[in-house]
């Protein structure tokens, strides 16, 4: 299919789809809040498409939509005669707005849990995370300082060394320089985790290019499109979010100048904000504070959260103001008033705004804010979100509890569940209600660490499939590239992955100071607050033993010799049970909690002092959030904190019918099988193929690289036949040399290779028949390393490939005395003699095989894959 049909697909998919769900953005622009969509049609040559799909934009408000907010905000146009005194009607405006909010500067901020600084908490470098934070570095660091500031260079008329970046930051793209917003906040978390010298010249380089631009401008305004884009913003007409790229600018000078000291930062900062607090000024003098609400419709990203923020290091009550005037209404009022009404709802236009408007609480204390950042969590977490903690599909929310039909390959936008992040962490932070923690490790496991590709720096994706049988690579956008795609998502990714120590660990003040242990990552922290270094290490997550072991060691620091009490308060997570559960100080016992509290241990550590957990992990699975009795049987598997997704072209039936625990259709595979996973190959002209199942049939195929099905099916597990017991005593694949076995598919785990007779094609056969047992020999053609496979119930039959290898070649059962009759013994020793190797794939530590109706699963974690085919509901009949 052509690129230019794939785009009139995909616009007229998504505009049925928005038609469907009456896709919102409170005046309803339907389905033009999609980013996917608005891409597609930036770079369409389609005219007429446009047209049409932009005279959309002009569908306004509806009444209803307004009503919720009416006691809050003003509705009063100004008068024309008072157009003259700006700023003392501006003043009216503010303290008009104003009415009736708490007046509590620090919003009740002392009660609130305090983060604690990238600077001091370290990320082991061998764990996921630590490897994970490695990778987004290598990507950072690849990223150039004249490309990131071409546009922006561009706008301000300055010269342009160097290329400009494509996909979403090319230089005709109306989105342009939200990257480079992201990567300012991006590289200044990076470097609090990291203190990267390198990065910190390449950041700073780039704020200052950004500066030389905004001087050259001389208005205060900075961005790498034209101003012109705000003349059409606020006349209401068809233009990509320009306030959504300003977001990501302001927040990336912003955390320049927190995270990194830049004084430059903030200057560019507040100046970008009294030029755009002058035109929201003048909108509203010139038509109403409808007009400019009116004009919110299109995305503004989070300009209310970078403004509170920047708030509350000014103090300035214009930054206070003008946050408010982006708090949009027409959302915000649903939620205030408790409606559960966010079907239809571009996801991630309005879940920074939620974020916003917690900020809001924070710095104002109005408790109308914080009852709308719980409410709204409390919606989306028990009626549109999936087992990885994401949400949204299609990039928009469709009806509360009926995911079974949303479930396909353009599932959770990666930005949706960043910013989900920043929701419960705000919740978690005011209430210290254990759910939000948990909710944080779960989104944060299985949403944010699978938007990688392995170790590939730079190789996100946009939305995580979840349907039957999909791949991270076969979505709308499959993988990006690190130089051409510049999504929003991988903005959000690269946030993620820079900043993955600030939720592990938060404090509390008072006589007593607290750390809260949050989140189980291997790292470390010099807590200043109570004077403790401490070294959290977490023990490898296994699924043959089905313990979590994690200890916390404590080390002197300069400030020790100062002595006081400290508190530690220890999340006992909800997946665990207390059965069997342990707890030890310095080797005494602790008494444990139940799961979902905090077990508080205070006491004037010392360096040497040692915590142990050791806490069993639960095997659950949990039904997908839809309430109809038909899907009730759709559920997903969850190991601990890791959701569990089965290698699958679509299958999906489990059985566990007679079933009384989940340990009687779940087993989990020792470590010792990796070292009995196979490869065969041969070569011919230079090339070299592997033996790959296709279409149940075993074909000769190109190599594979790693982490994809054709990997997956080229894999394969020898089992000796004679005594299974032995395989403990493997410890390598060629001590089954001279052993009747059995190959096992590796992603078919209790099925088996076997002949159809002399001649006949080699297949999967779904039991271990006479025909799947096969004696591995030494290879026929004399080579070292080399081995052939002879049929045990066929002696002198042997696996053959042929003697004109190619891709695609079947592999067939053929006899030597068929190669003497033809007078090709050497042909037939060469086409009977392969390669062994490792296997293209292995099996994850946290593996297991879950029975299935038709076929067996293998499982292991969500984060653990790249390209191979998965499933991650599965239809478990019980």
């Amino acid at each position: 299919m052509s690129p230019s049909i794939l785009v009139k697909v995909l616009l007229l998919v998504l505009y049925q789809f928005c038609r469907q769900i009456f896709c919102k953005e409170c005046t309803n622009i339907p389905p033009l809040s999609s980013h996917t969509l608005r891409y597609e049609l930036e770079s369409s040559t389609n005219q007429t498409l446009k047209q049409d799909m932009y005279s959309h934009y002009y569908h306004h408000l509806t009444p209803t939509d307004d009503s919720a907010w009416s006691s809050l905000f003003p509705r009063k146009m100004l008068k024309e005669e008072e157009k003259d005194d700006g700023e003392q009607r501006w003043a009216m405006l503010y303290r008009n707005i104003k009415k009736g909010i708490v007046n509590n500067n620090n919003g009740g901020s002392d009660s609130f849990l305090r983060e604690v600084s990238l600077h001091d908490v370290r990320l082991d470098p061998g764990s996921i995370f630590g490897q994970a934070q490695q990778t987004n570095l290598e990507y950072l660091l690849m990223l150039d300082v004249d490309s990131l500031a071409w546009s922006f260079r561009k706008t301000a008329g300055l010269s342009t060394p160097g290329q400009p970046y494509g996909g979403w930051e090319k230089p005709d793209m109306e989105l342009r320089g939200h990257f480079v917003g992201h990567y300012l906040s991006a590289s200044a978390q990076m470097w609090a985790s990291t203190h990267n010298e390198t990065l910190k010249e390449k950041m700073d380089a780039l704020v200052s290019a950004l500066s030389v631009c905004q001087d050259k401008l001389q208005t205060g305004y900075l961005s790498a499109f034209p101003s012109e884009f705000f003349d059409r913003f606020e006349a209401v007409k068809p233009v990509w979010a320009p306030y959504y790229t300003i977001h990501k600018i302001l927040a990336g000078l912003l955390d320049q100048y927190t995270l990194a000291g830049n004084d430059k930062a903030l200057k560019m900062t507040v100046w970008m904000v009294d030029y755009f607090y002058g035109r929201v000024q003048n909108v509203i003098k010139k038509y109403s504070i409808e007009r400019h609400w009116y004009s919110l419709n299109e995305e503004t990203g989070g300009m209310n959260d970078v403004l509170y923020k920047l708030y509350s290091v000014t103090g300035d009550e214009k930054h206070l103001l003008l946050a408010h005037l982006f708090d949009k209404p027409c959302f915000l009022g649903l939620l205030a008033v408790k409606a559960d009404d966010i079907s239809g709802f571009h996801a991630n236009t309005h879940i920074p705004v939620v974020v916003g408007s917690q900020m809001r609480y924070e710095v104002t204390g109005d408790p109308l804010y914080k009852e709308i950042g719980t409410f709204f969590m409390d919606i989306v977490n028990s009626s549109h979100s999936y087992a990885t903690g994401g949400t949204s599909v299609n990039e928009f929310w469709t009806n509360p509890k009926r995911l079974a039909n949303t479930l396909n390959t353009e599932n959770e936008e990666s930005c949706t569940t960043y910013n989900m992040l920043k929701v419960s962490r705000h919740l978690f932070r005011w209430t210290k209600e254990m759910a939000y923690a948990d909710y944080y490790e779960r989104a944060l496991t299985n949403g944010v660490l699978t938007v990688q590709r392995g170790r590939d720096p730079g190789v996100m994706i946009y939305m995580l499939p979840l349907s039957h049988g999909s791949s991270k690579a076969h979505s709308y956008h499959g993988w990006g590239t690190k130089f051409d795609s510049f999504w929003c998502c991988y903005g959000t990714g690269i946030e993620s992955f820079s900043k993955l120590g600030d939720s592990i660990y938060f404090e509390e003040g008072g006589k007593t100071p607290s750390l809260y242990i949050i989140q189980y990552i291997s790292s470390s922290i010099n807590w200043r607050a109570g004077n403790i270094s401490l070294r959290q290490e977490v023990d490898p997550i296994v699924s043959l033993d089905q313990r979590f072991r994690v200890a916390f060691t404590f080390a002197s620091t300069e400030h020790s010799s100062s002595g006081g009490t400290a508190t530690l308060k220890f999340r006992i997570p909800l997946w665990t049970y207390s059965d069997g559960a342990k707890a030890s100080i310095n080797g005494q016992d602790l008494p444990l909690l139940n799961p979902g509290n905090f077990l508080s241990i205070s006491k004037n550590w010392s360096p040497g002092d040692k915590i142990t957990f050791d806490l069993p992990l639960s095997i659950r699975t949990e039904a997908i959030k839809d309430d109809r009795p038909e899907y009730s049987s759709l559920k997903a598997i969850l190991y601990g904190p890791y959701l569990l997704t089965g290698l699958s072209d679509g299958e999906w039936e489990i059985d566990a019918t007679s079933a009384t625990s989940t340990s009687e259709w779940l087993t989990p595979i020792p470590p010792y099988y990796n070292s009995h996973l196979i490869s065969l190959s041969q070569e011919s002209d230079q090339s070299a193929f592997a033996v790959t199942i296709s279409n149940a049939s075993l074909k000769m195929e190109n190599i594979p690289p790693p982490g994809n099905n054709s990997a997956v099916r080229s894999t394969f597990r020898i089992i000796p036949k004679e005594d299974p017991k032995q395989l403990k005593n493997f410890t390598n694949s060629k001590d089954a040399i001279g052993k009747l076995v059995v190959l096992e598919p590796f992603n078919l785990p209790g099925m088996a290779i076997a002949h159809n007779g002399e001649g006949g094609n080699l297949g999967v056969a779904t039991e271990y028949s006479a025909a799947a047992v096969f004696r591995l020999v030494r290879g026929l053609d004399g080579g070292d390393s080399t081995v052939s496979l002879e049929s045990n119930d066929r002696e002198g039959c042997f696996v053959y490939s042929g003697a004109d290898l190619e891709n695609g070649t079947t592999i067939k059962l053929r006899c030597k005395s068929r190669s003497l009759v033809d007078n090709d013994e050497d042909g037939f020793k060469k086409g009977a003699s392969f390669s062994m190797g490792k296997g293209f794939s292995e099996y994850d530590p946290i593996s297991f095989v879950a029975k299935g109706k038709q076929r067996n699963f293998l499982l292991s974690p969500l984060l653990s894959l790249r390209d191979e085919s998965y499933t991650v509901y599965f239809n478990i009949h019980s």
